[in-house]
């Protein structure tokens, strides 16, 4: 990896969470009430080679900007919650080395599936603080093995 791919990476998955959370946090802290949704990855919890550092590091840290906005945020009535999804039928998977088919794409969480999470998410009362909520496919190739096919 080159280390300006590594920065691309990071200003995508990182800061980019950073900054729009630092956007909206004085507006939620002046109503005393809020949530924010950071949509990590199944990488950053569970790293594998396919995803690489850069991606395991980064989604890794957007679950500790999430938990760190409930530890300083909570009393502020603001909360965090960090998505992970797994294999998310999206353009990005044509990125990979081997690209999965069209039938293999139509058993992963499809973008209406992380559509209803994240609805489901919002829709909690203001009381409540869903953490982290982890949403993989039944037939989930990061427990088969499937994925590991990267040479390294």
């Amino acid at each position: 990896m080159t280390t300006d791919a590594w920065d691309d990476v990071v200003a995508i998955n990182l800061s980019g969470s950073f900054y729009c959370c630092h956007a909206v946090l004085p507006a939620m802290r002046a109503q005393k009430d809020g949530l924010i949704i950071n949509v990590s990855s199944w990488a950053g919890r569970f790293p594998s080679r396919l995803t690489g550092p850069a991606y395991n590091a980064t989604k890794r840290a957007v679950i500790a900007l999430s938990e760190t906005i409930n530890i300083e945020e909570c009393v502020n009535g603001i909360r965090a919650t960090s998505l992970l999804p797994g294999e998310v039928a999206t353009p990005i998977l044509d990125k990979r080395p081997v690209p999965p088919s069209k039938e293999q794409r139509e058993r992963m969480v499809q973008a209406e599936d992380m559509g209803r999470a994240i609805l489901f998410v919002a829709m909690m009362p203001a009381r409540t603080c869903v953490n982290e909520l982890i949403i993989a496919p039944t037939l989930n190739h990061f427990y088969t093995g499937v994925l590991e096919t990267r040479k390294g």
